[in-house]
């Protein structure tokens, strides 16, 4: 499970609310265009700095708040590929899985070295971040194979509607 694209690196505590504002809820009806907001609560311009193949870099906390899904649709919508943090709010990260959006948790020096715009590459299986302008490489705990074969099949309900149930669960 190998992803690639350009690094939009965001601070601590992005909560829910940060990555799409709840007072947007009765403004936008589908999904796709809560994307058009996605992160508009960390400054008015992100919106357009969010282009397909973005891959997040964040620190501590990211998606804590509310357990809306909402959140983690509108980034998957947006063009996001991953979101790769040195920590997760654990109901975002859950959702994140649960939609098909790959979560990555990182050490403090790979996000130290990724700057706005770099290049970079990720093998969730492996548990490997590249950035390959800078010619450097991190070691990460790998995805749950679980959890990436969750991702890989587009989510859980995708998941599910291949195998006909998940692996804990009796037919």
């Amino acid at each position: 499970m190998r992803i690639e694209g350009r690094a939009l690196v965001l601070g601590d505590n992005i909560s829910t609310d940060h990555i799409l504002p709840s007072r947007l809820k009765y403004q936008v009806t589908t999904l796709e265009e809560m994307a058009r907001f996605v992160l508009v609560g960390v400054s008015e311009d992100m919106p357009q700095r969010v282009k397909p193949g973005t891959i997040l870099v964040a620190g501590e906390n990211f998606g804590y708040g509310s357990s809306r899904e909402h959140a983690a649709w509108a980034l998957k919508l947006s063009g996001v590929r991953a979101v790769l943090a040195l920590s997760f709010a654990r109901i975002f990260y859950r959702n994140a899985i649960n939609i098909g959006l790959p979560v990555l948790t990182i050490p403090p020096e790979a996000r130290q070295a990724v700057g706005d715009g770099d290049a970079i590459a990720v093998d969730a299986a492996e548990g490997v971040v590249e950035l390959p302008g800078k010619g450097l490489r991190f070691h990460t705990e790998p995805l749950d194979p679980l959890l990436r074969r969750i991702v890989e099949a587009g989510g859980i309900v995708e998941y599910v509607k291949r195998h006909g149930s998940l692996p804990w669960r009796s037919a």
